[in-house]
């Protein structure tokens, strides 16, 4: 496999690294009072990898039937406006999904606060206390589901394996190790957070705040920028 297509391949899984599952959910599980559980971040940390693990070569393996039909027809008329409009429709998704102004953000917010925690607040809730471990895995589940519809970056780091014409057990080793990278920020603090115990806390806190307040930014600017890429490439520029 080329350099540069490992490469995009990091690049995307440290996007992936800062969504809700991979570092929100886990900062919140660190940020417990008392000693911090490392054993129900571990289980929330694996059961997300591996759940993205299973979609992922789920998606190549169905990808990688369909793949030579699907080129053809995106060289097709019918399917370069097909791509522009779906390119279209990810520019508009970019620009509308989350407010860009100060007053739209905070008025965002105060319709969440309003709105109470939902299901997955609740399930988070069970994970963080005594609950049993199994409410740690729901809470792993549920976020992946959570974001399945939003998953750019993996998606995009699928289509690259496929593209690329690895075999099938390259293409799981390298999903296998791009949800290493994806979960290893978390681990990295989990770690530093079990040695240093509350005098990390504060900049945990910190952190976890920017990330819930920015995470539908982030979204937001993949999906612009994947729609971005998208109509420029349906185009006739050649």
């Amino acid at each position: 496999m080329e350099p540069g297509v490992l490469l995009a391949l990091a690049g995307l899984a440290l996007v992936d690294s800062t969504s809700v599952g991979t570092l929100v959910l886990p900062l919140w599980l660190m940020l417990a009072p008392g000693r911090v559980r490392v054993g129900r971040v571990l289980l929330f940390l694996s059961t997300v990898a591996a759940a993205y693990l299973l979609l992922g070569v789920a998606l190549a393996l169905g990808a990688a039937q369909v793949l030579d039909p699907l080129r053809a027809a995106l060289e097709s008329t019918a399917g370069r406006t097909a791509q522009l409009v779906v390119g279209l429709v990810l520019l508009v998704l970019g620009l509308t999904v989350e407010p860009w102004t100060r007053a739209g953000k905070e008025a965002r917010r105060a319709a969440r606060a309003a709105r109470g925690p939902g299901r997955l607040a609740r399930w988070r809730d069970r994970a963080r206390g005594e609950g049993p471990p199994g409410a740690v895995m729901v809470l792993a589940a549920a976020a992946v589901g959570v974001e399945a519809a939003s998953m750019v970056p993996y998606l995009a780091a699928i289509a690259l394996l496929v593209t690329s014409g690895v075999g099938i057990a390259p293409t799981v080793a390298v999903l296998a190790g791009y949800c290493l990278v994806m979960v290893l920020p978390a681990l990295v603090l989990l770690a530093v957070r079990a040695a240093l115990h509350d005098r990390l806390t504060p900049a945990l806190a910190r952190i976890e705040a920017w990330m819930s307040r920015n995470a539908g930014e982030t979204t937001a600017w993949v999906l612009f920028l994947l729609g971005l890429f998208l109509v420029s490439d349906a185009l006739p520029l050649r």
